[in-house]
């Protein structure tokens, strides 16, 4: 291999790549960054564990010693937390394209403010199961519904270190386009744990 083209190629510029016998242009730009392949892996990884969970779940349901618990109420207000705050991180996404700094810090406020209210009214919901009296080792639906909420909230507080991250990127004057990735990472790793929790919370209610 040539050592001067090494030390002169330019990779954000088109290369020439062959394809069945065609030449093609390849631009390196239009590549996906590695962050978002390591996030689509781990999401890949979360929806097989959460699978698995859910398999058990029927499977153990159909034993004579199941007994449901009652679904708390808070439930659903936790679930329109959630919901808005991976709305929140979507608009947030947006503007950050756009540039508009004063919006991005108000997105990313807000949308911390829903997540941590879903994270607070999730210890609510314990709290309230445990005075009840429905306590995690007393019935399998109990071991199973604190595991499967518990889990689903440690994977939002691991989301929560990605936002801080970018939060103080922002906050110290980073121009948008520095975090816009890590902006657009959030809004999708929220939105995959909204649809996580939709089912967990649906396997909850209706069964």
């Amino acid at each position: 291999m040539n050592p001067f083209r090494l030390l002169t190629e330019k990779p954000w510029l088109s290369t020439p790549q062959t394809v069945g016998g065609m030449t093609v242009e390849v631009s390196q730009a239009s590549l996906v960054p590695p962050q978002k392949v390591a996030l689509r892996v781990f999401l890949g990884v979360v929806g097989v564990l959460f699978g698995l969970f859910f398999t058990a779940y029927f499977i153990r349901m159909g034993l004579a010693d199941w007994r449901p618990m009652p679904e708390p109420q808070q439930l659903w207000f936790n679930t329109l937390l959630l919901f808005l705050g991976s709305i929140t991180l979507q608009w947030t996404s947006h503007v950050v394209r756009r540039g508009e700094t004063g919006l991005v810090k108000i997105g990313l406020l807000l949308g911390a403010i829903f997540t941590f209210g879903f994270v607070f009214g999730q210890v609510s919901v314990w709290q309230q199961m445990t005075a009840e009296g429905y306590y995690l080792s007393s019935n399998p639906a109990n071991s199973f519904f604190y595991v499967l909420t518990g889990l689903h909230a440690l994977h939002i507080l691991g989301g929560l270190w990605v936002w801080t991250r970018a939060s103080v990127r922002v906050m110290a004057g980073a121009k948008p386009e520095v975090v816009r990735l890590s902006v657009g990472l959030c809004a999708t790793y929220w939105h995959f744990l909204l649809l996580v929790w939709l089912a967990v919370f649906a396997l909850i209610s209706y069964t």
